[in-house]
């Protein structure tokens, strides 16, 4: 299995029978060619047979339905299974992530990164949502949590609004855990109450999850 987990910055993969991901470069003009090319160069020596692939913008029903704020255009009606040539399953990003996060109950998972990420899974079933647009302050969550944010407003106020965004969504949904992962929880020097600690490596796993006759837990 072949999980690629691509982001604003840059795109991951990693294949079941592996050990140490590999990457590339992404960005504001990465295009789902660029995609390929980079996963058969980063790839090279590596094989096979089915693909699992996170993508930081809404996906309903397996497709593309949103063009990725963060990223180049084109991913709208692209033929990811046809130009992979394997079977190829796509999801959210922070889905991905979350999947391989899941502990059982009803858990919320925040993704720090370029943007913020979220999902929810409850007794196994996953709602991936786009928290990070919702108004907040001035402007949207996204906004206040995100890497520019931090750069631009610096580590005590971002790490601030980390903690108020954590609980304010957390007393509308209600979960039993909260996940933080993406790059930006290596930032956190503390943890919002009732959170824990996520891995960007938990990414893979979700992809493998995906091809898991198990999954979801029952």
């Amino acid at each position: 299995m072949l999980a690629v987990d691509v982001g604003g910055s840059h795109a991951k993969l990693l294949t079941s029978g592996e050990t140490e991901p590999r990457q590339f470069d992404s960005g504001p003009g990465f295009t789902p060619r660029a995609l390929l090319d980079g996963v058969q160069s980063s790839g090279a020596g590596w094989t096979w047979d089915v693909v699992s692939l996170g993508l930081p913008t809404p996906i309903h029903g397996g497709k593309v339905i949103a063009e990725p704020v963060n990223l180049g255009a084109g991913w709208v009606g692209f033929d990811y299974e046809g130009a992979f040539g394997k079977p190829t399953k796509i999801v959210n990003d922070a889905a991905m992530q979350a999947i391989g996060s899941y502990e059982g109950g009803r858990m919320l998972f925040l993704g720090l990164g370029t943007g913020l990420g979220s999902t929810v899974i409850a007794d196994g079933m996953v709602e991936p949502l786009e928290l990070g647009h919702l108004p907040y302050r001035k402007s949207t969550f996204e906004e206040y949590v995100s890497d520019q944010a931090r750069a631009r407003r610096g580590k005590e106020k971002w790490e601030r609004a980390v903690f108020d965004v954590v609980a304010r969504l957390s007393a509308a949904i209600e979960p039993d855990y909260v996940v933080i992962g993406g790059g930006g929880v290596e930032h956190l020097a503390e943890l919002p109450p009732n959170a824990r600690r996520g891995s960007n490596e938990n990414a893979f796993v979700g992809g493998f999850r995906l091809w898991d006759p198990d999954w979801p837990p029952r």
